[in-house]
């Protein structure tokens, strides 16, 4: 059996008379994909043709893991596989008896948890459109076979507990942004969550400072002569500006995380719009170009801010009064152009630190659904911080050169009789002199971070989301 979608221009429907069902087709004239529903008359029986039609499309979309326009058998029975054990967890949350059917109570209750208020009038007409036996309850029997060729990319109780960059803040926010639900978004709770988050950075930065500055030193300052260590690069620090040294940087760093996040948000949103995808709906390839394009987007617009950072990171002692003050001396003596300094190297770092996060994550993920999930699909902590943790590595240590030369071009007027180089003259450079390794200078301050980064972000946000209303599931 073979879904096609190459060729949708010629569509056919016949009528098998032993049965007397429509045959829908989704395909093309070699490669055509059937679907049995039942016959109608009149403008019903085109209705139901059509969207007979439009579901075959939806899962041709949803199977077709190698992404040739057609679904083989092979496909089908996975898609199938996959699509059944997300319906069961959905299946699983409904079911608040336990008792392996769902009336209406159930599911004005469920939805009244996800701040959605029904009748039970309301409940009882979606459970009339799944019921069978005209028992006003569904058994997993029926949710399955009404539901099973409706391809659902995310199911809501997968989305509401694997949030993933909301939740972790390692200091670079790169990673593409989280769905939310359309319950989430009707009732205000994605605000709610992207405050969470935002203060939960905001405390977690504060903590790894300390690291973040030796990172930032370590990728400036060290090289085959100077071979900067981790305690050698403290006790530098503190001999050179005492302990409150250590948080150099931190506070312009702790600023941007707010207009950083809320214009990324923005424009993601735009971009699935613009794009014409289902809010709902995105998969993994959308989704890492809605969230590219957004960091971009948001990067471009903060971007000034990034160097400031970097700038008072390296200061010394009595440099600069302050983040206003270090902004007006790179203005009169370096111009505008100095704030964009390490721009394209940032922008092409992107594409590798959110693609390969996001494929980490979306793999781990879905391993753990597929293996572990059986009457929900909450991970709980500790697999959750596990998967954020190992996603966010892998993202900074793919991008992490790109990171070395954006920091150095930053830096190249703070550090005495640094010439003006390109990001090729600059990569050349440091191969030619270092070696390969000198591309990750600041690899293990940065690595050190993410653990403690991941934990403190993710306590944080779990009592800020409590504060503002939002409950756990």
């Amino acid at each position: 059996m073979l879904l096609s979608l190459n060729h949708l221009t010629n569509p056919v429907c016949q009528i098998s008379e032993p049965s007397r069902e429509t045959l829908v087709c989704a395909g093309s004239m070699k490669q055509r994909a059937y679907l049995a529903v039942p016959e109608q008359q009149g403008s019903n029986h085109v209705q139901t043709v059509v969207e007979a039609f439009l579901v075959s499309c939806k899962i041709v979309k949803a199977g077709d893991k190698d992404l040739d326009g057609q679904l083989d058998f092979e496909e089908f029975v996975h898609y199938l596989q996959d699509h059944e054990k997300k319906l069961r967890l959905v299946f699983k949350s409904l079911d608040k008896k336990n008792d392996g059917r769902i009336d209406a109570q159930e599911i004005v209750q469920s939805l009244r948890d996800l701040g959605v208020k029904i009748s039970e009038q309301q409940a009882e007409k979606i459970l009339k459109s799944m019921d069978k036996n005209g028992t006003m309850t569904i058994d997993w029997n029926e949710w399955r076979d009404y539901h099973l060729l409706h391809p659902v990319e995310n199911i809501p109780e997968i989305i509401l507990y694997w949030k993933h960059s909301t939740i972790f803040d390692v200091g670079e926010n790169l990673t593409v942004p989280d769905e939310f639900t359309v319950e989430e978004r009707q009732t205000g709770m994605w605000w709610r969550h992207l405050v969470a988050g935002g203060g939960a950075g905001a405390v977690s930065r504060t903590c790894t400072a300390p690291l973040d500055r030796l990172k930032v030193l370590m990728q400036v300052h060290a090289s085959r002569s100077n071979n900067m260590c981790i305690i050698g690069g403290f006790t530098q620090m503190i001999r050179e500006g005492g302990p409150r040294s250590l948080w150099r940087g931190n506070g312009i760093n702790v600023l941007k995380i707010a207009p950083e996040s809320a214009i990324k948000f923005m424009a993601y949103e735009q971009i699935k719009r613009f794009i014409g995808t289902d809010q709902e709906m995105l998969r993994i390839h959308e989704r890492l170009l809605a969230g590219s394009l957004a960091g971009a987007i948001a990067q471009s617009s903060i971007y000034p801010m990034e160097v400031l950072k970097t700038r008072m990171a390296l200061r010394k002692t009595g440099q600069y009064s302050g983040m206003l003050d270090c902004a007006k001396n790179i203005l009169s003596k370096e111009g505008m152009a100095a704030f964009y300094k390490g721009y394209i190297p940032n922008m092409l770092g992107i594409i590798p630190y959110a693609g390969i996060d996001l494929a980490v994550y979306e793999t781990l993920k879905n391993a753990w659904l597929q293996r572990y999930a059986v009457n929900s699909a909450d991970p709980g902590v500790f697999v959750l911080l596990a998967c954020g943790t190992i996603s966010s590595t892998c993202g900074q240590l793919a991008s992490y050169p790109l990171a070395l030369v954006r920091t150095r071009m930053q830096a190249q007027a703070s550090v005495e009789g640094a010439p003006e180089v390109t990001m090729r003259g600059l990569f050349k450079h440091i191969l030619k002199t270092e070696g390969a390794f000198g591309l990750y200078r600041g690899l293990a301050p940065n690595f050190m971070k993410v653990i403690p980064a991941v934990s403190i972000s993710y306590v944080v946000y779990e009592n800020l989301k409590m504060t503002l209303g939002v409950q756990s599931r």
